[in-house]
């Protein structure tokens, strides 16, 4: 397939289950909001050594905030509940709580209750309280600049982690003019997140590697710079290649952004630098969600 002068590869991108929730962090002002989001969801870019992945989904306006403040939306996504939750407390007691004015709220309605403000209520040293609104208990911590608010669960649900597109260009200008032009078009949707710095990945992964002690290492079938040393995937005129990782709380939520990144890419074309897209999978064997490039480009089911 080829759409404006852009290769589309006859391949299909691997992902995986995780577990996921979305937290709701609301603040005096939506500048004390991000400052809190952007910690929490620090150094959360890939499960292989950070833990979970996490990022902002959106700004959320006051009217659709449990406390009538502007908030951010952030997304969190491990491989078990039991990792999810671990993270979920420790992001929220060391980068919410303690930021000034912020409050923290379940953003998901149904799933599994796990800790939110349960825990991190001790911190209140025996002074903390608790109210129940409509069924739902949050808690009321005293601190320096009044109290900090927090839900005292959140819901845990399936997600899917692992969607990706590979953006082979001419060169370095080119690869991330389309790749940030995807990014930006797959943030204007609900429910998914692109994790790593600016939403993109320059060292993509393959499983394995020639040292015992590492279990990923670099995709050199797609490294420019061994091109004619091993057996590549670049043709000489591909001179970058840049990979977006998605996670979504649902296949089609993935799916979804995976279509309107690469539709980003393809307005670009071959005229902006664009040369092929492709996807990253491991034959089938990694995980159970396969998306197919090209069928998502024309609208077929999966």
């Amino acid at each position: 397939m080829n759409s404006n002068g852009v290769v589309i590869d006859d391949t299909f991108a691997e992902a995986f289950p995780m577990k996921a929730t979305r937290l709701l962090i609301t603040a005096h002002t939506i500048e004390w909001a991000r400052h809190a989001a952007m910690a929490a969801t620090g150094f959360a870019t890939s499960v292989i050594g950070c833990g979970c992945e996490a990022g902002i989904e959106c700004e959320v306006p006051a009217e659709r905030t449990p406390d009538g403040r502007v908030g951010i939306a952030v997304l969190l996504f491990a491989m078990s509940g039991k990792e999810l939750t671990k993270q979920i407390e420790r992001r929220v007691g060391q980068c919410v709580l303690t930021c000034p004015t912020t409050a923290v709220f379940s953003g998901v309605a149904e799933g599994e209750a796990v800790a939110l403000g349960k825990n991190l209520r001790f911190f209140g040293d025996g002074w903390q309280i608790s109210k129940v609104i409509g069924g739902v208990r949050y808690w009321r911590v005293p601190v320096m600049d009044g109290e900090f608010v927090a839900q005292e669960t959140t819901a845990v649900v399936k997600g899917v982690g692992g969607g990706n597109l590979l953006l082979l260009a001419r060169d370095t200008d080119a690869a991330l003019a389309a790749a940030t032009a995807a990014v930006a078009a797959m943030k204007r949707l609900p429910n998914v997140i692109m994790p790593f710095p600016g939403g993109v990945v320059r060292s993509g992964s393959k499983v394995g590697s020639k040292y015992a002690a590492l279990g990923a290492s670099t995709n050199h079938a797609f490294c420019p710079g061994l091109y004619g040393l091993v057996a590549s995937e670049l043709t000489a005129d591909t001179r970058c290649v840049l990979e977006i990782v998605i996670d979504g709380l649902t296949e089609a939520d993935v799916g979804a952004a995976m279509r309107v990144g690469m539709q980003a890419g393809i307005e670009i074309g071959a005229a902006g630098g664009l040369l092929r897209i492709s996807a990253g999978n491991y034959g089938g064997k990694l995980g159970p969600f396969h998306f197919y490039l090209r069928k998502l480009l024309v609208g077929s089911d999966r």
